[in-house]
């Protein structure tokens, strides 16, 4: 009975942490990443600095603005800085816009931010963000947690089949 406890109990933390994770995520888009692409798909400079700073403010409110989300490893494409700092300077750009600049001007300017903000891949365009911000500052906590949550099922699974195996 103890064996299926443990197999109960190493099933649920890991269910709990793939939905946590998928739950940050969902938050995340709809708090930030959704504001970054409305932001590259604006037509006028006002609609893609009013996304920005929508995203900006959000980034401020959960301290998305400095650190790294790597855990066994700080590499510059987990770099949470260099992005918002990025972010920051196509906000800049963005309000320096004269309301006398030509159209050319503010096409080339929306352009430019629209090339910032988006990734091209071969599933098509997609937002420019740090990898795991949305677990961002608890990038470790929830790495460990993984990790120990998929290895205590397998090993709780694995020894509970091999006791039943015996058993026959």
């Amino acid at each position: 009975m103890p064996r299926f406890f443990l197999c109960l109990l190493a099933a649920l933390s890991f269910i709990a942490w793939m939905i946590m994770v998928l739950y940050n995520g969902i938050m995340f888009d709809i708090k930030m990443g959704d504001y970054l692409k409305r932001a590259a798909d604006a037509n006028t400079i006002e609609l893609a600095l009013d996304n920005l700073t929508t995203a900006l403010r959000y980034a401020q409110f959960e301290k998305l603005t400095s650190g790294n989300t790597g855990v066994l490893w700080k590499t510059p494409a987990r770099d949470v800085g260099f992005w918002n700092q990025n972010l920051r300077a196509s906000y800049l750009e963005l309000v320096r816009v004269q309301p006398e600049a030509t159209q050319l001007e503010k096409s080339n300017i929306l352009l430019k931010l629209r090339e910032t903000l988006l990734d091209h891949g071969p599933d098509g365009d997609t937002v420019t963000i740090t990898p795991e911000i949305s677990l961002f500052p608890e990038n470790a906590l929830y790495f460990w947690w993984g990790w120990l949550s998929a290895v205590l099922v397998i090993v709780s699974f694995g020894v509970a089949g091999i006791r039943k195996f015996r058993n026959y």
